[in-house]
């Protein structure tokens, strides 16, 4: 077992097994995919750390227990297709790719976008479609989706995303309420969404996500 494989075993057993999170394929994928190439050159030796990693202001590589969690509750399936909002330099989007029929992977810094193409055909995922364009958008030339994860946190989610959801789709993500987070998944059923509480964690809030400030006379 290489070192890297060494530290991707120890990220699973004491990071994501501990949290609750027993779906074989999940664990398989986080075992599987390289996270040392799909983070900045100087957090490589140190890529399996549990805590977020620093991509751009307002951007992360989530860490491996909440994106575990997250992929737990979302509960992707074999033939869905998925939005990986935000996907940075790729890491879940090369997870996902082994859960989904296919993703899109949405990023709007042109590096990033560029860098997370050429990192995730390296890795063989080629059912995975990059796409640059503003976060705040979505995708929706691509969709419906059957699932949405947004790679950061919101205050406030615009409609322009659940609006891409398919009836019965989910989207998982990080709200943030001052210093406070919570992991919510939502839930799309007749066009309306529901929110259920998961977790507690906090990630950046993504720019163009923050909540709009009101005006007071």
């Amino acid at each position: 077992m290489t070192d890297n494989a060494a530290r991707r075993r120890m990220m699973v057993d004491t990071q994501v097994r501990p949290s609750d999170v027993t779906k074989y394929p999940i664990i398989e994928a986080m075992l599987e995919v390289p996270r040392e190439r799909f983070v900045p050159d100087d957090w490589r030796p140190t890529a399996y750390v549990d805590g977020n990693i620093p991509l751009a202001p307002g951007r992360c590589v989530l860490a491996p227990r909440t994106l575990a969690k997250l992929l737990d509750a979302l509960n992707i399936r074999p033939d869905e297709l998925v939005l990986d909002l935000g996907c940075g330099l790729g890491y879940s989007a090369a997870v996902m790719a082994r859960l989904a029929e296919a993703v899109v992977a949405l990023e709007e810094d042109a590096d990033m976008a560029a860098e997370a193409q050429a990192q995730l055909s390296e890795d063989g995922a080629d059912n995975v479609a990059v796409v640059e364009a503003p976060l705040t958008a979505g995708a929706p030339k691509h969709g419906p989706y059957d699932a949405i994860l947004v790679e950061g946190a919101v205050e406030e989610i615009p409609e322009a995303l659940t609006d891409q959801l398919k009836d019965g789709g989910r989207i998982g993500l990080i709200v943030m309420q001052g210093a406070l987070g919570q992991a919510r998944i939502g839930v799309k059923a007749d066009g309306v969404m529901s929110w259920r509480w998961i977790f507690d964690g906090g990630a950046p809030v993504l720019p163009g996500f923050e909540r709009k400030a009101e005006f007071v006379l």
